[in-house]
């Protein structure tokens, strides 16, 4: 037996119950994995809250942790017991011991901790597919990041400043503002007190964004489509305020042909050489200190609830980590 964050139906965070649940062997082509820390997304929130349909139930949320590998299932080449690998996918994490396709798991590099890998395999690719691939970066290019304070734009706002790029940031109170300028940004916006659609006409002279990287949805889409450049981009990969409302194609071509898209990691990384690729890349960012991660929040995986309260009333900042 091992214990699990277990959803009975969607909720608050209360509904998170901890409880015990039987443990079997690997399958063909599983592994076994003795996690070790496990990291919280707003993903999490929405499947818990019932926004995002639920594949099954009982439920067991989480997209990122690392661990141990304990054992494995027959024709698995790829890891052996005591290899410490990490994975993100889009359920199944919040748990002591996971059972997982063996070609999700990518080993990790003796350099990065399992709760730095906890962190950055989902909020970490997410920058990576983003800048790299829905919309390649180039120096130059000016880009608009909301949530510059969270996870993925600590993340961010130093991986555009190694692509040379002008960021602007959005944060929501002047102690994350100055947290957001030490990780790379240009010019960082307290979206409590100030304009941000303003701020970018004043950086970029009323020309606008090439792009904006947009997780918060419902409060910041339309000023993200006025903060844009004619034939910019409009890059939608969250909702931590609530769904978009209200969104129509005829906007786009209002505001000057522009173009939209709702990336989801996991169409990035379906293929085994495409998750390889981009994490190779990711660890080797790290490993030479062009981004760095660090945990800010930690707890223990039996109080998951208190980490959801405290990342959906914004009293985070950067990434959180269940330890187990």
């Amino acid at each position: 037996m091992s214990k699990a964050m277990l959803l009975g139906a969607p909720g608050g965070p209360e509904a998170l119950s901890w409880e015990d649940v039987a443990d079997r062997a690997p399958a063909v082509g599983e592994v076994a994995v003795r996690q070790t820390a496990v990291g919280v997304n707003f993903i999490d929130t929405y499947f818990r809250s019932g926004l995002y349909a639920w594949p099954e139930s009982p439920l067991v949320v989480g997209a990122e942790a690392a661990g141990v590998v304990e054992s494995v299932g027959a024709d698995v080449v790829s890891v052996k017991p005591g290899d410490r690998v990490a994975y993100t996918t889009p359920l199944g994490a919040y748990r002591e011991r996971r059972l997982i396709a063996a070609d999700r798991l990518v080993r990790l590099p003796a350099t990065i901790s399992d709760e730095i890998a906890a962190t950055v395999m989902l909020k970490g690719l997410t920058v990576q597919y983003l800048v790299t691939s829905t919309y390649a970066v180039k120096p130059g290019d000016v880009v608009l990041v909301h949530a510059a304070a969270g996870g993925v734009g600590l993340l961010m706002g130093q991986w555009l400043k190694a692509l040379g790029a002008v960021t602007i940031g959005t944060a929501g109170s002047p102690e994350k503002v100055e947290l957001a300028r030490a990780h790379g940004y240009d010019h960082v916006v307290d979206y409590r007190r100030d304009d941000f659609v303003e701020t970018v006409k004043i950086v970029t002279s009323g020309r606008g964004c090439d792009v904006v990287y947009d997780s918060v949805g419902h409060d910041t889409w339309a000023g993200s489509l006025k903060s844009l450049r004619k034939r910019g981009l409009f890059v939608s990969f969250g909702q931590s305020s609530g769904p978009i409302e209200g969104f129509t194609l005829a906007m786009l071509a209002q505001g000057g042909s522009l173009g939209a898209v709702r990336p989801m990691l996991f169409h990035y990384i379906e293929e085994r050489g495409e998750l390889e690729a981009r994490a190779a890349d990711l660890f080797a960012r790290l490993a030479s200190g062009a981004v760095t991660a660090e945990v800010r929040q930690r707890f223990p995986l039996a109080a998951a609830a208190e980490a959801h309260r405290a990342l959906e009333s914004r009293a985070t900042t950067g990434a959180s980590v269940l330890v187990v």
